[in-house]
């Protein structure tokens, strides 16, 4: 049994992943607060899953650049630095956000504007953190490392949204805001408390935007790591219908705010369910046809999830969706950290931020406008259906990905 529980020993070896872990686990739960309340805001004032997917849409172009920026700027300048400003800035966005919300009449653009600055700092961000986890645990760790990030992730997505939900229908949107700007600032604590991490390697006179050319050229050099990418991408654009969420709740189940919290809850809990018995995946020694298999199974739950209109059918079918993508993550981001050198480690981390998430974006644009042009069920069936025809024709395309293999036995 202990085998296949998640290996804790990140924890108790390292202080400062000790630190990431605990600060990111606080700041996550309230980032899924902010999550759910832009979307119900939106929906309730706009009424249209169209613009939900528009408002996150809208954060794409800023969390990309973040994204790119923040690689660059993490190869060249010390990372606890560069997380404790990005952390303190977001803070200041849900604070925005909340004071809008206390108004008599919140201001529209405000929920359109906040969280595409915070998409863009948070962009900056995450690469920085997944970058400096291997330089903070052991080589041995590393899929534990990142299993452990899966659960403070997950654990996030459950009691976050469902927290929303609650918070919504009692006390109202803008405590939703005001959480998670308090959260922030948890985080830059501790992040502050880190030991510094200068950067590796000789390139740090290098300019900002060479320095991004410079990365894209290392991507384009290396297909496995460019499959690492695209089979997420393939299952967030088609297979990740979250900007229906508002509009399954309220046409499909006829519920209220906690059943769309329960909706966006449901995936976080299949994956914290996973992600606690990852103990297994440091055995796995073909880990392309891994992930490959539960990407599939990640696109049959999301067209049974469109097909049955049942709440408890769907909360399973989104809860089976969150299990397989704990293993996709673990292992795509094992393949792709033991696949680079670490002075390209930030800035190949920023690509992968950037397709992470703006895959899921991506796909909010792309569910919400195929359900105003068809409908919500059609929207979800043909996503998940799309999903399956896509990781097939990746594996087509680069057949690297499903030979990957491990060099040695964990």
């Amino acid at each position: 049994m202990a085998r296949l529980l998640v290996d804790v020993r990140p924890l108790r070896t390292s202080r400062d992943f000790r630190l990431l872990f605990t600060g990111q686990l606080v700041s996550l739960l309230g980032s899924n607060l902010t999550l759910v309340a832009v979307a119900y805001q939106v929906y309730r004032i706009t009424g249209s899953s169209l613009w939900v997917g528009l408002v996150s849409f809208i954060q794409l172009p800023s969390l990309i650049a973040g994204s790119l920026w923040g690689g660059a700027l993490g190869d060249r300048f010390d990372r606890r630095a560069l997380l404790v400003g990005a952390s303190g800035l977001l803070g200041l966005t849900s604070l925005v956000l909340g004071l809008n919300a206390l108004g008599a009449h919140p201001a529209f653009w405000v929920v359109v504007v906040m969280p595409a600055l915070a998409a863009g700092l948070a962009g900056l961000a995450g690469p920085l953190r997944t970058a400096v986890i291997p330089s903070l645990v052991a080589p041995d760790e590393l899929v534990a490392a990142f299993s452990l990030n899966q659960v403070i992730i997950n654990g996030a997505t459950v009691v976050g949204p469902g927290l929303a939900g609650v918070l919504v229908a009692t006390t109202g949107l803008a405590w939703c805001y005001l959480i998670d700007a308090a959260t922030f600032f948890a985080l830059v604590l501790a992040t502050w408390l880190m030991h510094p991490m200068p950067p590796q390697g000789a390139h740090g006179g290098q300019r900002t935007l060479a320095a991004i050319r410079q990365g894209f050229r290392y991507v384009r050099a290396h297909p496995l790591v460019q499959a690492v990418y695209l089979v997420d991408l393939n299952a967030m654009v088609f297979g990740l219908p979250r900007a229906l969420f508002p509009a399954v709740t309220a046409h499909l189940y006829h519920g209220g705010p906690e059943t769309l919290g329960l909706l966006y809850a449901a995936p976080g809990a299949g994956a914290l369910v996973m992600a606690v018995f990852t103990g297994w995946m440091a055995k796995v020694r073909r880990r392309g046809r891994l992930v490959t298999v539960v990407v599939l199974a990640w696109g049959v739950a999301m067209a049974l999830f469109g097909v049955v209109h049942v709440v408890v059918v769907g909360v399973a079918c989104l809860a089976v969706a969150g299990a397989m993508d704990v293993i996709s993550t673990v292992l795509r981001n094992t393949i792709l950290q033991t696949s680079i050198t670490d002075d390209f480690r930030s800035r190949v981390s920023s690509i992968q931020m950037a397709v992470v998430t703006g895959g899921p974006r991506l796909g909010d644009l792309e569910s919400g406008a195929v359900a105003s042009l068809s409908s919500t069920e059609f929207s979800i069936v043909s996503g998940g259906l799309l999903c399956v025809v896509g990781v097939l024709a990746l594996l087509r395309w680069r057949p690297h990905f499903w030979r990957e293999t491990t060099l040695v036995d964990p």
